[in-house]
């Protein structure tokens, strides 16, 4: 390396240390202000619409459509089939548009047809749409196939979400970001009880049930709000008309200084190979397989087992709303904790043990009051870990295409335990307040604790182990070239784990 490069290079890392000015707070707080509003309240419908089900449940949907109750955890079980069959297809837009050269005319053709502007409002609308179905379903059949249908159509959403933030956000920027976003979650938990209750009222409205409206009207104001997104999502950052040109290209800077996400990368198949080779990438989604079980058992049966504990219909649809708002208040306080001591494995271990308590304290206890208290503890300890796991292969997986492979494989893997989830709470076990499944929950939650330690002792060993071997060999670490770094990866002996 000559003189001048080297110089070039110091220049970087000085320029790498101003990220954080005040000019660049400013730049984030106008991003998050465009970002992160719009794309937290399409996941809050997301999920709404798809645990609703839960509410119309408990107001007669079953005895309605003649459906068993075992059909009840199939609906939900199919409807993560087709989540999973979908969630790649559903993305490769993106995919295809990060490994097109730029100026191509691929790339030209993925902008106008498939950039963020479009794409994720269009998949809200065809989910609305679905989801206005639902209330209009007759018999299983019908139940089954709609449910399906809303699966495929949710599948693009949080995958694709997550791929935006990379394109503006450096990588110790997403996570906080990313909780925000999951907070929808929750907060759909909370609206959703209230609607519940609201639209229960209009049973015998128009010749429907009460459990028909919750889909329809749910539906229609998913389907209206999509309409408005078209002109609230931004683009893509380099192409953003709410930044001035000079912040488009401070981003890009940040970027390209921080990670490969501004970074142009072809498609490698040797890429995909050491996705599937990595053992972090396979922790990371059975991670969020053993999370994913309770999060969606949970999210589903919360009004049942809440009717459960001896209240009316329409008490505990309201009685869902307390729990939800205190995973929603956790998640945003934990993950702030999480960045400011820049810190994910401890939080997200601390997150699934006082999830266990809750369901511990659900089994344990014979009083409505300490078995209610319980749920809100297994809720805020679910929706947290689940909003501090999802970020963190984005955060240390590196290479466009490891880093795709890997997120698909997380979600993929993650939902087969919502599958899991979906069958084990079985109706003929409701009558005990789903005590073995509640069981079985304590488990996937020690199996995602042993994950997370895994991961945690893993990365903080190839920490030590890179950083020793700069010392030893007394390397540069400015020696690099940006070619290097950029096929290397999380490989690169310059490459440090997010713990």
């Amino acid at each position: 390396m000559t003189a001048s490069e080297k110089s070039s290079h110091v220049e970087a890392q000085i320029d790498v240390q101003n990220y954080d000015s005040a000019e660049d707070r400013a730049l984030l707080r106008k991003v998050d202000l465009r970002l992160l509003p719009v794309l937290t309240l399409l996941y809050l419908l997301s999920f709404l619409d798809r645990s609703n089900i839960g509410n119309a449940k408990i107001d007669g949907m079953l005895t309605d459509l003649g459906v068993p109750a075992p059909g009840y955890n199939t609906s939900l079980a199919i409807y993560f089939v087709g989540y999973i069959l979908f969630e790649i297809p559903a993305n490769v837009p993106f995919w295809l548009l990060s490994f097109s050269p730029r100026g191509s005319y691929l790339m030209e053709l993925r902008l106008k047809h498939f950039n963020p502007q479009i794409w994720l409002p269009s998949l809200t609308l065809v989910w609305g749409i679905v989801s206005i179905c639902q209330g209009l379903v007759t018999n299983q059949a019908g139940l089954f196939g709609i449910r399906f249908l809303l699966g495929a159509a949710e599948a693009g959403l949080f995958p694709g979400v997550i791929y935006v933030f990379s394109v503006y956000y450096r990588r110790h920027e997403r996570s906080w970001r990313v909780a925000i976003f999951f907070g929808g979650a929750a907060l759909a938990g909370a609206f959703g009880g209230i609607f519940a209750y609201a639209l229960g009222l209009m049973d015998g409205v128009g010749g429907r049930r009460g459990w028909q409206w919750i889909f329809i009207i749910e539906g229609i104001l998913t389907s209206t709000i999509s309409l408005v997104a078209y002109f609230i999502v931004p683009t893509w950052s380099h192409q953003a008309k709410f930044l001035t040109e000079e912040e488009r290209n401070r981003l890009l800077e940040r970027l390209l200084a921080d990670s490969d996400a501004g970074s142009n990368q072809s498609f490698q198949w040797s890429s995909v190979r050491s996705a599937f080779e990595d053992h972090l990438v396979w922790a990371y989604a059975f991670l969020f397989h053993g999370f994913s079980f309770v999060l969606y058992s949970l999210s589903f049966f919360l009004p049942t087992i809440i009717a459960g504990l001896g209240f009316q219909t329409w008490q505990a649809q309201l009685m869902t709303v307390p729990p939800n708002t205190l995973a929603s208040l956790s998640i945003w306080g934990t993950v702030w904790l999480s960045s400011r001591w820049n810190a994910r494995a401890p939080f997200i271990i601390a997150s699934a043990v006082v999830a266990i308590v809750g369901y511990i304290v659900l089994i344990t206890c014979t009083t409505p009051g300490l078995q209610y208290f319980g749920v809100h503890l297994a809720a805020a300890g679910v929706y947290t870990g689940n909003s501090l796991l999802l970020s963190w292969p984005g955060e240390n997986v590196s290479g466009q295409t490891k880093r795709a492979v890997a997120v698909a494989l997380q979600i993929t893997v993650g939902d087969i335990g919502a599958i899991a989830g979906c069958l084990i709470y079985r109706p003929t076990l409701s009558s005990s307040l789903y005590r073995k499944p509640n069981f079985i929950a304590i488990g996937y939650l020690l199996f995602a604790i042993l994950m997370t330690i895994y991961l945690w002792v893993m990365m903080g060993r190839e920490n030590r182990r890179r950083q020793r071997l700069l010392a030893e060999r007394k390397i540069d670490s400015l020696s690099e070239t940006d070619e290097e770094r950029l096929r290397l990866g999380d490989r690169s002996i310059h490459y440090t784990y997010q713990l």
